[in-house]
């Protein structure tokens, strides 16, 4: 993926053809709500001229989604299994998540990806503001929460957040804080 980004043709075949088996592999199943709050935050802010694209937002919400769904010991162990089969160390399976969250937090940082909305937008990362003002997100905090957990997606997830804990965990999306509940 790196390498892709970086402007090697061979490896954006590679991930073209990655892309490929893995929509195929999603249009069988749903996505739980990292697909869920894409959906609902995507073009929401369009009117701001902030439209976050679905890739960004899925990248920026999943380390906040991992946190969130390792609280439920079945996804906790299947994260560190995941973080197993990718190398990557821990002596637990909470080590091995938090292991994972930066893996993917570095990534984003490879791929030059904002780890918040409040820092999206074009070359804006990393600055104090991005494209989306911290009024307007919260002016329509709830409705998005709302509708997150509305969306098709979100029925599949291992944890089903109420919509409070929608709003808390997207507020950690806005603020890149820890999630703690």
């Amino acid at each position: 993926l790196v390498n892709s980004y970086n402007e090697d043709k061979q490896a954006r075949n590679e991930m073209h053809n990655a892309q490929c088996l893995a929509g195929m592999a999603f249009s069988n199943a749903l996505l739980g709500i990292v697909h869920s709050m894409a959906h609902k935050t995507g073009a929401v802010f369009g009117d701001l001229g902030a439209h976050i694209i679905h890739g960004a937002a899925n990248a920026m919400y999943l380390p906040k989604v991992i946190a969130f769904n390792a609280k439920d010991e079945t996804a906790k162990k299947r994260y560190a299994k995941i973080a197993d089969v990718i190398g990557l160390a821990g002596n637990s399976d909470e080590e091995k998540v938090k292991a994972l969250i930066a893996y993917v937090r570095d990534l984003n940082d490879q791929l030059n990806i904002p780890h918040c909305i409040q820092h999206y937008g074009a070359d804006s990362y990393p600055v104090e503001q991005g494209f989306v003002p911290e009024n307007i997100f919260l002016e329509r905090l709830h409705d998005i929460a709302v509708n997150a957990i509305a969306d098709a997606c979100t029925g599949s997830n291992p944890r089903q957040p109420s919509v409070e804990e929608m709003e808390k965990l997207l507020k950690c999306c806005y603020y890149d804080t820890e999630v703690d509940f």
